[in-house]
């Protein structure tokens, strides 16, 4: 079928590089000087990702503001777009959480599944019938009858195999590890044809492709095998298959996030877990060697600490990836690190920008200054009396006078064991880890003595109705963490005479800068505006990285704690 298409000017090597200004004019520099290049040598992709979120409560916006705006002159980009499964309203009622449930009552042996995946069906037809005011856009058009009537098909074609995958699983009473692959996949299919649809309504030859079986299982290595040397080969798999199904200069791919099944046991699931979308954008940027990645969501990007929580947070023009990857362990939703790593590594800038305000610049991760990468490459042994003299004396005035952000983690409960061996001290931290891993839980913050050893986990608070933990959703998240702290209590207490005590309801505020090492008195102004206000702490760290100092607080301090410690370092630090 032949679509209407938006023409584009020839692209300039002189065109702008960045949606805006960025304050630092040595990142500003970089971005200009790595796009420079790649516009040389012809290539003008940005890959945008969006959530299901966006899709489902601002597709139009995607459409008329974001993608064809890039398309058309002055931007004259070329656009890949990554769709997740979309969502119109809480996560508990997307189209994820209701395939999770769907596949739970076929292995049960219920066919409760059917109306699930009925519901699926009329949700999505009847979305992009609600986003085509047929009277304003082309009435009585055969194109536009052509693209609907196409759209439901596909639609029915996929709610329809997905019956009989479940319809399996009911007969065999089992979910592999790949059944729940397919079934989760599904909804990435169902919003990559909706936006498709729906750019093809407003006359944009936009090209669905559905990665599901981008991968030669036969060819591909062992799970073990998983590394990036896999990765970087997906990467060249996805770029290689994308420009042979868009060889017009005027087609718009939209890409599931679901890319397929991975070799040997396990699925996509087990190996990446729920972000593999983010992960698939960033593939996709590495392989048709885009100039930049886009995660649109719903805030204008990065901020001083969460601005719902903070009304003076300000937004952060650009930010380092090891600040990112910080700031995301430490409860904001910025990138996993595993994907900003792909790109990053790459030379491609990721921005965070918002669907809501597309006009705003965003947040840019760039890769960290090259002295910093230099300096821990000298050897093990670094001098900072030197770095930190010079910082705090010559350089007094250049380097950043207030940390980057301020952010906090929920759903905090902290471990405190003390021994009562000290002659087997040296195994005792050993046998900690040992417990925790094999218990699959991970540690957000620690201080230790020789017998006495203080761990904060982070665990979500126990659903009212348990679930199947073997099918994960947040809930039966939840539940596992659970089970897993109190099993690892209890092996602990069998392994050593120790006493443990278990401390719920805290949280993690945390200060984040890459410079926060530089910034002579930073750490007592950050514990002394807590204590100043009563806020008391529970635990202290910093982590080797250098980049953040952490403390456990009570839950119900975590708000105010927030406030204070950004208006003393971000609102009244010069």
């Amino acid at each position: 079928m032949e679509f209407p298409v938006i023409r584009r000017e020839p692209e300039s090597a002189n065109k702008a590089l960045v949606d805006g200004p960025v304050t630092n004019g040595q990142i500003e520099d970089r971005i200009a000087h790595t796009q420079e290049k790649e516009l040389a040598g012809g290539a003008n992709w940005v890959v945008q990702k969006y959530g299901g979120t966006s899709v489902g409560k601002f597709p139009l916006k995607i459409v008329e503001e974001i993608v064809m705006a890039g398309l058309q002159p002055p931007n004259n980009q070329r656009i890949a777009v990554v769709c997740s499964a979309r969502s119109t309203g809480s996560k508990a009622e997307g189209t994820t959480n209701r395939l999770l449930r769907a596949a739970r009552d076929a292995e049960a042996g219920s066919w409760n599944f059917a109306s699930i995946v009925q519901s699926l069906r009329e949700d999505h037809l009847d979305a992009l019938t609600a986003s085509l005011p047929g009277a304003r856009l082309m009435p009585a058009s055969p194109e536009l009858d052509a693209i609907t009537t196409h759209y439901a098909a596909q639609v029915n074609a996929v709610c329809d195999h997905l019956l009989k995958v479940l319809e399996s699983a009911l007969f065999l009473k089992d979910v592999t590890s790949q059944t729940m692959d397919m079934v989760m996949s599904v909804g990435e299919k169902l919003s990559c044809l909706y936006m498709t649809a729906l750019l093809q309504s407003r006359s944009v030859h936009a090209v669905y492709v559905d990665l599901s079986d981008a991968i030669p299982v036969s060819a591909a290595p062992a799970p073990k095998s998983l590394n990036e040397a896999f990765y970087a080969t997906l990467a060249a798999t996805f770029g290689t298959l994308i420009r042979a199904l868009t060889a017009d200069p005027a087609a718009v791919p939209v890409i599931t996030g679901y890319f397929g099944k991975l070799p040997g046991s396990g699925g996509l699931l087990d190996h990446i877990g729920r972000g593999y979308t983010d992960l698939c954008a960033a593939l996709i940027a590495v392989g048709m060697g885009a100039r930049e990645l886009q995660i649109w969501k719903e805030v204008d990007g990065i901020f001083t600490a969460d601005p719902r929580k903070v009304p003076t947070a300000r937004l952060l023009p650009s930010v380092t990836p090891s600040e990112a990857a910080e700031l995301t362990f430490y409860g904001s939703e910025v990138i996993h690190p595993f994907t900003m790593d792909q790109v990053i590594r790459a030379g491609i800038p990721v921005r965070i920008k918002n669907v809501m305000n597309p006009r705003s610049a965003g947040t840019v991760i760039l890769p960290d200054v090259v002295e910093e990468g230099q300096s821990r490459r000298k050897g093990l042994i670094r001098n900072r009396s030197t770095s930190l003299l010079a910082n705090s004396m010559a350089g007094r005035g250049r380097g950043p006078k207030r940390p980057t952000a301020v952010t906090i983690k929920p759903n905090i409960t902290v471990l405190n064991i003390h021994s009562h061996n000290r002659t087997r001290a040296h195994g005792f931290l050993m046998s900690i880890f040992s417990t925790l891993d094999r218990h699959g839980l991970s540690v957000d913050l620690l201080a230790s003595s020789e017998v006495h050893v203080s761990m904060a986990l982070h665990c979500e608070p126990p659903p009212s109705t348990p679930t199947n933990p073997a099918q994960r959703t947040p809930a039966d998240d939840a539940q596992t963490e659970n089970l897993a702290l109190q099993s690892t209590v209890d092996d602990l207490l069998a392994t050593w005479s120790c006493d443990i005590d278990l401390v719920p309801n805290m949280a993690i505020i945390s200060l984040v800068g890459r410079d926060l090492r530089s910034m002579v008195g930073i750490s007592g102004r950050f514990f002394g505006v807590l204590g100043r206000t009563g806020v008391n702490v529970e635990m202290i760290s910093q982590g080797a990285s250098e980049i953040s100092i952490g403390c456990v607080i009570e839950a119900r301090e975590a708000v105010r704690a927030l406030n204070v410690v950004h208006t003393e370092l971000f609102t009244f630090l010069e």
